[in-house]
Protein backbone atom coordinates (compact mmCIF):
# COMPACT_ATOMS: atom_id res chain seq x y z
CA UNK A 1 0.00 0.00 0.00
CA UNK A 2 1.46 3.34 -1.04
CA UNK A 3 1.94 6.05 1.57
CA UNK A 4 0.81 9.66 1.45
CA UNK A 5 4.41 10.56 0.69
CA UNK A 6 4.33 8.25 -2.33
CA UNK A 7 1.09 9.81 -3.52
CA UNK A 8 2.46 13.32 -3.12
CA UNK A 9 5.53 12.36 -5.13
CA UNK A 10 3.36 10.89 -7.89
CA UNK A 11 1.16 13.98 -8.08
CA UNK A 12 4.08 16.38 -7.93
CA UNK A 13 5.74 14.53 -10.81
CA UNK A 14 2.78 15.26 -13.13
CA UNK A 15 1.95 18.70 -11.77
CA UNK A 16 2.02 21.72 -14.05
CA UNK A 17 2.69 24.56 -11.60
CA UNK A 18 1.69 27.20 -14.16
CA UNK A 19 -1.85 25.82 -13.98
CA UNK A 20 -2.11 26.15 -10.20
CA UNK A 21 -3.07 29.87 -10.04
CA UNK A 22 -5.91 29.41 -12.54
CA UNK A 23 -7.17 26.31 -10.75
CA UNK A 24 -7.13 28.19 -7.45
CA UNK A 25 -8.91 31.16 -9.01
CA UNK A 26 -11.68 28.89 -10.33
CA UNK A 27 -12.29 27.85 -6.72
CA UNK A 28 -12.43 31.51 -5.65
CA UNK A 29 -9.01 31.27 -4.03
CA UNK A 30 -10.24 28.99 -1.26
CA UNK A 31 -7.60 26.30 -1.81
CA UNK A 32 -4.02 25.99 -3.07
CA UNK A 33 -3.36 23.59 -5.95
CA UNK A 34 -0.37 21.65 -7.19
CA UNK A 35 -1.56 22.24 -10.74
CA UNK A 36 -2.36 18.64 -11.72
CA UNK A 37 -4.85 18.27 -14.60
CA UNK A 38 -7.67 15.83 -13.86
CA UNK A 39 -6.61 13.11 -16.36
CA UNK A 40 -3.04 13.14 -15.05
CA UNK A 41 -4.26 13.02 -11.45
CA UNK A 42 -6.50 10.05 -12.08
CA UNK A 43 -3.64 8.16 -13.69
CA UNK A 44 -1.16 9.07 -10.95
CA UNK A 45 -3.54 8.08 -8.14
CA UNK A 46 -4.28 4.57 -9.46
CA UNK A 47 -1.59 2.74 -7.49
CA UNK A 48 -2.61 4.54 -4.30
CA UNK A 49 -6.30 3.64 -4.73
CA UNK A 50 -5.49 0.06 -5.72
CA UNK A 51 -3.79 -0.43 -2.37
CA UNK A 52 -7.19 -0.32 -0.63
CA UNK A 53 -8.74 -3.11 -2.70
CA UNK A 54 -9.02 -5.49 0.27
CA UNK A 55 -9.03 -2.87 3.00
CA UNK A 56 -11.94 -2.58 5.46
CA UNK A 57 -14.06 0.53 5.54
CA UNK A 58 -12.26 1.89 8.60
CA UNK A 59 -9.00 2.08 6.67
CA UNK A 60 -10.69 3.69 3.68
CA UNK A 61 -12.20 6.35 5.93
CA UNK A 62 -8.90 6.90 7.73
CA UNK A 63 -7.15 7.43 4.41
CA UNK A 64 -9.84 9.87 3.30
CA UNK A 65 -9.39 11.85 6.51
CA UNK A 66 -5.65 11.99 5.89
CA UNK A 67 -6.22 13.22 2.35
CA UNK A 68 -8.44 16.00 3.70
CA UNK A 69 -5.57 17.07 5.93
CA UNK A 70 -3.33 17.79 2.95
CA UNK A 71 -3.23 21.46 1.93
CA UNK A 72 -3.50 21.09 -1.85
CA UNK A 73 -6.95 20.52 -3.31
CA UNK A 74 -5.92 17.62 -5.53
CA UNK A 75 -5.62 15.45 -2.43
CA UNK A 76 -9.29 15.95 -1.58
CA UNK A 77 -10.16 14.93 -5.13
CA UNK A 78 -8.19 11.73 -4.60
CA UNK A 79 -10.15 11.27 -1.38
CA UNK A 80 -13.48 11.58 -3.16
CA UNK A 81 -12.37 9.03 -5.77
CA UNK A 82 -11.18 6.69 -3.03
CA UNK A 83 -14.55 6.81 -1.28
CA UNK A 84 -16.43 6.41 -4.56
CA UNK A 85 -14.46 3.30 -5.45
CA UNK A 86 -14.89 1.64 -2.06
CA UNK A 87 -18.22 3.03 -0.89
CA UNK A 88 -19.60 -0.51 -0.52
CA UNK A 89 -17.05 -1.20 2.23
CA UNK A 90 -18.39 1.62 4.38
CA UNK A 91 -20.63 0.78 7.31
CA UNK A 92 -23.64 2.80 8.40
CA UNK A 93 -21.75 4.56 11.18
CA UNK A 94 -19.16 5.83 8.69
CA UNK A 95 -21.78 8.32 7.55
CA UNK A 96 -20.70 10.57 10.42
CA UNK A 97 -17.12 10.47 9.14
CA UNK A 98 -18.38 11.50 5.72
CA UNK A 99 -20.32 14.32 7.35
CA UNK A 100 -17.04 15.53 8.86
CA UNK A 101 -15.54 15.59 5.36
CA UNK A 102 -18.55 17.53 4.07
CA UNK A 103 -17.90 20.12 6.78
CA UNK A 104 -14.15 20.28 6.23
CA UNK A 105 -12.63 22.43 3.46
CA UNK A 106 -16.19 22.76 2.20
CA UNK A 107 -16.93 23.87 -1.34
CA UNK A 108 -19.18 22.59 -4.10
CA UNK A 109 -16.45 20.65 -5.90
CA UNK A 110 -16.12 18.06 -3.13
CA UNK A 111 -19.45 18.41 -1.33
CA UNK A 112 -21.56 17.66 -4.39
CA UNK A 113 -19.68 14.44 -5.14
CA UNK A 114 -19.75 13.39 -1.51
CA UNK A 115 -23.50 13.97 -1.55
CA UNK A 116 -24.41 12.15 -4.74
CA UNK A 117 -21.73 9.46 -4.99
CA UNK A 118 -21.03 8.54 -1.38
CA UNK A 119 -23.85 9.71 0.91
CA UNK A 120 -26.56 8.70 -1.59
CA UNK A 121 -25.36 5.09 -1.98
CA UNK A 122 -24.82 4.81 1.78
CA UNK A 123 -28.36 6.00 2.47
CA UNK A 124 -29.76 3.35 0.13
CA UNK A 125 -27.50 0.58 1.42
CA UNK A 126 -28.04 1.24 5.12
CA UNK A 127 -31.52 2.80 5.14
CA UNK A 128 -30.35 6.16 6.50
CA UNK A 129 -33.25 8.23 5.19
CA UNK A 130 -34.21 9.46 8.67
CA UNK A 131 -30.70 10.83 9.09
CA UNK A 132 -31.11 12.84 5.89
CA UNK A 133 -34.36 14.19 7.36
CA UNK A 134 -32.23 15.67 10.15
CA UNK A 135 -29.40 16.81 7.88
CA UNK A 136 -31.67 18.85 5.64
CA UNK A 137 -32.58 21.11 8.58
CA UNK A 138 -28.98 21.47 9.75
CA UNK A 139 -27.61 24.96 10.33
CA UNK A 140 -24.53 24.05 8.30
CA UNK A 141 -25.42 24.96 4.72
CA UNK A 142 -23.19 22.22 3.28
CA UNK A 143 -24.84 19.50 5.36
CA UNK A 144 -28.26 20.72 4.26
CA UNK A 145 -27.11 20.84 0.62
CA UNK A 146 -25.84 17.28 0.94
CA UNK A 147 -29.25 16.08 2.09
CA UNK A 148 -30.99 17.87 -0.79
CA UNK A 149 -28.60 16.40 -3.36
CA UNK A 150 -28.12 12.89 -1.99
CA UNK A 151 -30.74 11.43 -4.37
CA UNK A 152 -29.25 13.14 -7.40
CA UNK A 153 -28.36 9.88 -9.17
CA UNK A 154 -31.39 7.86 -8.05
CA UNK A 155 -33.43 8.56 -11.19
CA UNK A 156 -36.70 6.64 -11.16
CA UNK A 157 -35.87 5.34 -7.68
CA UNK A 158 -36.00 8.83 -6.21
CA UNK A 159 -38.20 9.17 -3.14
CA UNK A 160 -40.15 12.05 -4.66
CA UNK A 161 -42.13 12.89 -1.55
CA UNK A 162 -38.92 13.23 0.46
CA UNK A 163 -37.26 15.31 -2.26
CA UNK A 164 -40.24 17.66 -2.50
CA UNK A 165 -40.43 17.93 1.28
CA UNK A 166 -36.77 18.92 1.48
CA UNK A 167 -37.12 21.48 -1.28
CA UNK A 168 -40.17 23.01 0.35
CA UNK A 169 -38.52 23.04 3.78
CA UNK A 170 -35.47 25.00 2.54
CA UNK A 171 -37.22 27.05 -0.15
CA UNK A 172 -36.79 30.27 1.83
CA UNK A 173 -33.07 29.76 2.47
CA UNK A 174 -31.15 32.84 1.36
CA UNK A 175 -27.88 31.20 0.33
CA UNK A 176 -27.10 30.67 -3.34
CA UNK A 177 -25.82 27.14 -2.79
CA UNK A 178 -29.05 25.95 -1.19
CA UNK A 179 -31.22 27.63 -3.81
CA UNK A 180 -29.08 26.15 -6.59
CA UNK A 181 -29.21 22.69 -4.98
CA UNK A 182 -33.01 22.78 -4.84
CA UNK A 183 -33.24 23.64 -8.52
CA UNK A 184 -30.62 21.07 -9.50
CA UNK A 185 -32.26 18.25 -7.53
CA UNK A 186 -35.64 19.04 -9.05
CA UNK A 187 -34.15 19.29 -12.54
CA UNK A 188 -32.57 15.85 -12.25
CA UNK A 189 -35.80 14.30 -11.04
CA UNK A 190 -37.58 16.11 -13.86
CA UNK A 191 -35.71 13.89 -16.32
CA UNK A 192 -37.85 10.94 -15.19
CA UNK A 193 -40.96 12.68 -13.85
CA UNK A 194 -41.31 16.07 -15.56
CA UNK A 195 -45.00 16.48 -14.80
CA UNK A 196 -44.44 16.02 -11.09
CA UNK A 197 -41.65 18.59 -11.01
CA UNK A 198 -43.69 21.14 -12.96
CA UNK A 199 -46.61 20.57 -10.60
CA UNK A 200 -44.40 21.01 -7.54
CA UNK A 201 -42.83 24.21 -8.83
CA UNK A 202 -46.25 25.59 -9.73
CA UNK A 203 -47.65 24.76 -6.30
CA UNK A 204 -44.67 26.36 -4.51
CA UNK A 205 -44.00 29.24 -6.88
CA UNK A 206 -44.38 31.82 -4.14
CA UNK A 207 -41.88 30.16 -1.80
CA UNK A 208 -39.21 29.05 -4.25
CA UNK A 209 -36.55 31.53 -5.30
CA UNK A 210 -36.31 32.56 -8.93
CA UNK A 211 -33.02 30.67 -9.16
CA UNK A 212 -34.57 27.44 -7.87
CA UNK A 213 -37.52 27.75 -10.26
CA UNK A 214 -35.36 28.48 -13.29
CA UNK A 215 -33.00 25.61 -12.55
CA UNK A 216 -35.86 23.17 -11.93
CA UNK A 217 -37.60 23.99 -15.21
CA UNK A 218 -34.47 24.52 -17.28
CA UNK A 219 -34.96 21.54 -19.60
CA UNK A 220 -38.71 21.20 -19.36
CA UNK A 221 -39.66 23.79 -21.94
CA UNK A 222 -40.69 26.29 -19.28
CA UNK A 223 -38.87 28.92 -17.28
CA UNK A 224 -39.82 30.38 -13.97
CA UNK A 225 -40.47 34.12 -13.70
Amino acid sequence: MLTMTDLRAALTLVAEPDRAPKMAAYMKGHFPFLGVPSPARKKAQRPFLAGFKKAPGDKVIAAARSLWQQPEREFQYVGVDLLRRYVKTLAADHIEDVRTLVQTLSWWDTVDLLASRIVGPMVRAHRLESLMDAWVDDDDMWVSRTAILHQLSFGANTDAERLFRYCAARADHRDFFIRKAIGWALREYGKVAPERVVAFVSAHEAELSGLSRREALKHLGRRGP
